[in-house]
């Protein structure tokens, strides 16, 4: 039974960037189309919403048919409504932000989906209203990763200091200071030492860290202030 015989129909969408790091640049999971509207041409991952899940389900899914990962950092940012913004028909999209382990991810399910990992430098045009959802994610990444640890969600388990400097670096595309951005990390007590050193560093080992998880989890909503002290050009 229609309940709203006079509402028109607007279909719902969800967009989801998706954010990687491979130790020295963030990245975007972009797919190349090939279906129309825009077939050939690069977009996020997205989809419809089904009539029986809600809207962070249906984000979820959407996650996990491109990514193969589950229990992942992810965070609704932005309502897009234009009339417009699809030219196919009358489409409103709920965007999500999500920061992934790089090497976590289901490479087969990427292939998959036609998809690829770009750097921000070099991502290509996007269809629709996509540029705009990806500006705005980038800016809402830097606000939260000076002031709470999500920083952490794209790095491996195991993990150096000056690997993190490298993120925080390529989040904000500016050269930090060693000294105060390690004295900075280590003051805040999330970070438990394993005793155990980088074998793979081809310079000096360097000390092997881990999250801890309880003061992650306990203190995630707190207010950091990673960056204001070591924004510093060496």
């Amino acid at each position: 039974m229609n309940n709203y015989p006079q509402a028109s129909r607007i279909l719902l969408a969800i967009d989801c960037i998706i954010f990687g790091f491979d130790g020295k640049d963030i990245k975007l999971l972009l797919i190349k189309r090939n279906f129309e509207p825009e077939k050939g041409k690069w977009s996020l991952m997205g989809g419809f919403l089904n009539a029986d899940e809600d809207l962070s389900d249906g984000a979820a899914r959407i996650l996990y048919n491109l990514t193969g990962l589950k229990n992942i950092y992810v965070e609704q940012l932005e309502t897009y409504g234009k009339i417009n913004r699809d030219p196919a028909e009358r489409t409103v999209s709920v965007v999500f932000f999500a920061l992934i382990q790089i090497d976590d991810h289901d490479s087969e399910a990427v292939k998959s989906h036609n998809a690829s990992w770009i750097t921000l430098e070099n991502r290509p045009a996007l269809i629709f209203d996509h540029e705009e959802m990806v500006c705005k994610a980038i800016e809402h990444l830097k606000y939260k990763a000076a002031l709470h640890p999500i920083g952490f969600e794209l790095l491996p388990e195991f993990f150096t200091i000056p690997q993190l400097q490298k993120l925080y670096e390529a989040i904000y595309s500016i050269p930090l200071d060693r000294r105060n951005f390690s004295r900075k990390l280590l003051s805040t007590g999330l970070l438990i030492d394993t005793g155990s050193k980088n074998s793979n560093s081809t310079t000096k080992k360097a000390t092997l860290y881990k999250l801890d998880e309880v003061r992650y989890k306990e203190k995630f909503h707190s207010f950091w202030n990673f960056m204001p002290d070591s924004m510093k050009q060496s």
